[in-house]
């Protein structure tokens, strides 16, 4: 009979779990954002709020925006929410999907770095 699985700080000679993924897509999505972290910091003024975005708006951290900015368009217009990118350092396709339906709904995209500003403008245009 093999041994069961097992955890740290368990008998001496326990065999440890396995720690693989059990299926590649799984597997290939924690290699891609193992890493990868967003800050969201969001911040309120007499009339808007902001999202302060710092890091890789990747993964699954574009669905964690998405709860933000929704949470806060139920208790507000989204024209006035402004989400600022000044410190994101990357934007993956499923970012640049949601930031378009933000720019949509009316949401201010702020960015000044050079992938930023090339993504604003690419989605500006197709709105």
């Amino acid at each position: 009979m093999p041994a069961p699985d097992v955890g740290i700080g368990t008998a001496p000679g326990a065999r440890p779990r396995s720690r693989v993924p059990r299926d590649a897509s799984q597997a290939a999505r924690d290699l891609n954002y193992s890493g990868s972290m967003l800050r969201i910091s969001p911040s309120t003024y007499p009339g808007g709020a902001t999202l302060r975005l710092e890091g890789r708006l990747a993964g699954p951290w574009v669905e964690e925006l998405a709860r933000c900015w929704a949470s806060m368009t139920a208790t507000r217009d989204a024209r006035s929410i402004r989400v600022d990118l000044e410190a994101v350092t990357f934007i993956d396709p499923a970012g640049k999907v949601l930031l378009r339906t933000m720019h949509e709904r009316g949401t201010a995209l702020l960015g000044s770095g050079c992938m930023t500003r090339a993504i604003l403008a690419e989605i500006e245009t197709e709105s």
